[in-house]
């Protein structure tokens, strides 16, 4: 019966995993928790028996974009279901009550807010509920990687609506979330359905977060055409993303909440068609799309918690063909974070700390990805999986046969009293008031500081995934010897542990770094010099009218050998990289072979890319000559800010007539001083230029004449 139902109504020949487990348990009218992972077809769970028993479903989901989809995709297949939030007009909210009261809606998806409104329970204290259905259940637990406070008064909904069979459904619950679960919606006895969370499918990568842009970039162009979703904190980020990607010939949008609802899902939309090949989106996108063949994962900044990362990372390979997810990795994010979190309670602090520097720890570790996330989720793995850079790269190893035995006998001594963070602290002789320091229960205490509480929090987790230590109560959180750990004890043997990856800058990442900010190869920027000025008095122009300092500089840094990567690094105009790049490249691939230079990666990333739409809108508004002073305002930029800008515009060769707006600041006879000054002036040093006339002229004088002087004199 339940498989006629599953292929007429869901098209579905056969169920998958253990949905019909689940299924017949609710029937039953038992309790159930069903933790699945991404993609593994949970909403089945509470639809199906939804429709086979009488009376409505009450679903309750924390985001009204998923429960519209949802619905939508229900009442396609000719099952009837409404929406109840405060996003539906009151004219279609009577409606909904109207067919609530008849019963003719099988399932009604409902925010937690709204259910918990007396109106809402008056309304539903009269309809016959067939069974009580909380989505995204992982979000009753304030230990959650998404706590909505508003989950935590399910329960008194679910008591004054006269208990009816309650199925939560969650795709990431650690143990202690798990418990929190059913401690909070009272449900203690409920039947527990887990799915592996394992992802054969799935390769897993931590990267350090440098020249992340490039890497992207590189990525990307090895999968050509393949849908992808790439992560961001902020919005500004998601955006000046997509245009380094568009400039790079990818076919990419952005999605953030700072967007209104049409253009949202539109963007969404043209994902889902494979009409956009890379969505660039904060966490608000994801939730509940149906797109089965997306091909990788990228964070350009870090999730805030490890059950983050596994939900966004399971939007990829839906359809079980191999796809990638790659976590860029800067410990200065996680500080970013936690500062972040400095205005909220003690107790959200102390748990949002925990959660980042659990997926600190996962970036740092050199076990098995795989292995690490199944047992963060409350699941073994004993042999790698093969398919994460730490099995297919070598890691280093070291023999710890020492600390191992110490750190197990002070669990004993401590007779397993302690959770790891106090335990570490007790190894590396670091006092707390609430621990007892008698020597009798502490032998060991401070033996072990020659290591750092780093070190030995990664000796502390490998031994838990390995299978010495087991934390047997989530809520407490104490490590307990297995019998693996106490044989160990009894027959101590060489015992080989991985030592953290190390995600700081390598030196010649540093160089590079460097190299970016100023250092160059001064051998190549003389010869370049050089040429600029043969040039120069060669066309009987000014050497910086060519190429100014700071370009030279970028060339002798990034060494490009092509037409289109010295526009690329130059910021010059592209009629003067026409006429004279070449001669450059000729030079800087000479210096190359002779003194064998390696010359980095070229990718068409331009720091400045993201800001191109706002120059082009202030080259637009001097073109209608409109004051400088009404555009900073419009722009929300002080006057000091936008002269700085219309400098940056001017220097790469923008001619911008601001003869308009000058003209009303200064005599036209100054204004030709200036000008000779300027012609005059072997350099192009501004700074010189302010010093030497701040006695005659303005600050705002000497700089506006400076863009004018440029963009009459550009060759």
């Amino acid at each position: 019966m339940l498989e006629d139902i599953l292929q007429e109504k869901f098209g579905h020949k056969a169920f998958r995993g253990q949905q019909k487990k689940a299924i017949e348990n609710i029937l039953r009218n038992r309790n159930t928790l069903v933790i699945m992972a991404t993609g593994s077809g949970k909403s089945l769970c509470y639809q199906l028996p939804a429709i086979v028993k009488e009376g409505m479903a009450i679903v309750i989901s924390p985001l009204i974009a998923l429960m519209k989809n949802q619905v939508d995709a229900l009442n396609a297949k000719g099952i009837k279901a409404a929406c109840y939030n405060s996003s539906i007009p009151k004219k279609v909210l009577s409606l909904i009550k109207e067919e609530v009261k008849e019963g003719k809606l099988k399932l009604l998806y409902v925010a937690p807010e709204t259910l918990n409104k007396e109106e809402t329970i008056e309304l539903l204290q009269n309809v016959n509920i067939s069974l009580i259905a909380v989505d995204e259940a992982h979000c009753i637990s304030d230990w959650g990687h998404d706590f909505r406070p508003e989950y935590r008064n399910t329960r008194k909904a679910i008591e004054a609506l006269g208990y009816p069979p309650i199925i939560a459904l969650t795709a990431t619950a650690t143990p202690k979330v798990e418990y929190d679960i059913l401690k909070s919606l009272e449900i203690e006895d409920s039947l527990t359905i887990r799915s592996t969370f394992h992802r054969p499918n799935l390769y897993y990568e931590v990267l350090p977060k440098q020249q992340t842009e490039r890497k992207i970039v590189s990525f990307i162009k090895n999968h050509p055409g393949e849908s992808g979703i790439i992560y961001c904190h902020s919005r500004k980020k998601t955006e000046e993303l997509v245009e380094i990607l568009k400039l790079n010939d990818i076919n990419a949008a952005s999605y953030h909440a700072g967007f209104d609802t049409k253009k949202r899902i539109h963007n969404q939309d043209q994902f889902l068609a494979s009409k956009v090949d890379v969505i660039v989106a904060t966490i608000a996108f994801g939730m509940g799309i149906d797109k089965p063949d997306v091909r990788f994962i990228i964070h350009y900044d870090i999730p805030k918690s490890l059950e983050g990362y596994y939900q966004e990372t399971g939007r990829a390979g839906r359809d079980g063909e191999k796809s990638y997810c790659v976590l860029f990795f800067d410990e200065q994010d996680v500080i970013k974070l936690q500062k972040l979190n400095r205005h909220k309670t003690a107790t959200e602090r102390e748990i949002n700390n925990r959660l980042l520097n659990e997926l600190s720890t996962f970036s740092h570790s050199a076990v098995c990805r795989t292995r690490q996330l199944l047992y963060y989720f409350g699941e073994e793995k004993k042999e790698i999986c093969h398919h994460c850079d730490n099995c297919q790269e070598e890691r280093v190893t070291y023999l710890a046969q020492d600390e191992v035995t110490l750190l197990l006998e002070t669990i004993l001594a401590t007779k397993e009293r302690y959770d790891q963070v106090s335990m570490i602290k007790i190894l590396t002789g670091i006092k707390e008031e609430h621990l007892n320091y008698d020597e009798k229960e502490m032998p060991n205490f401070g033996k072990g500081a020659n290591h750092t509480q780093k070190k030995w929090n990664s000796i502390f987790k490998q031994l838990l995934i390995d299978g010495y230590l087991v934390i047997e109560n989530p809520e407490i959180e104490i490590a307990h010897l297995t019998k693996k750990g106490k044989d160990f004890l009894t027959k101590p043997y060489p015992i080989k542990l991985l030592e953290d990856l190390s995600f700081e800058l390598s030196d010649s990442e540093k160089a590079k770094k460097k190299g970016s900010k100023g250092t160059y190869d001064l051998g190549l920027f003389g010869k370049l010099v050089n040429l600029r000025d043969q040039i120069a008095i060669k066309n009987n122009i000014k050497p910086y009218l060519i190429f100014q300092e700071k370009a030279l500089k970028a060339l002798a840094t990034y060494f490009p050998t092509t037409i289109e990567q010295l526009a690329q690094r130059t910021n010059v105009r592209i009629s003067q990289v026409h006429k004279f790049g070449q001669a450059f490249i000729d030079v800087i691939k000479t210096h190359i072979e002779e003194n064998n230079i390696e010359p980095p990666t070229h990718v068409v990333v331009k720091a400045n890319t993201a800001k191109s739409t706002k120059k082009i809108h202030l080259i637009q508004q001097i073109d209608r000559k409109v004051d400088l002073r009404e555009i900073a305002r419009q722009n929300s930029m002080t006057y000091g800010a936008l002269i700085k800008e219309l400098e940056e515009i001017s220097s790469g060769g923008i001619k911008l007539n601001l003869s308009y707006y000058i003209d009303t600041i200064l005599e036209k006879e100054l204004q030709d001083d200036l000008y000779e000054y300027f012609q005059e002036m072997k350099d192009d040093n501004i700074e010189q230029a302010l010093e030497d006339l701040e006695d005659e002229f303005s600050e705002e004088e000497i700089r506006l004449m400076h863009i004018k002087f440029l963009s009459i004199a550009s060759y």
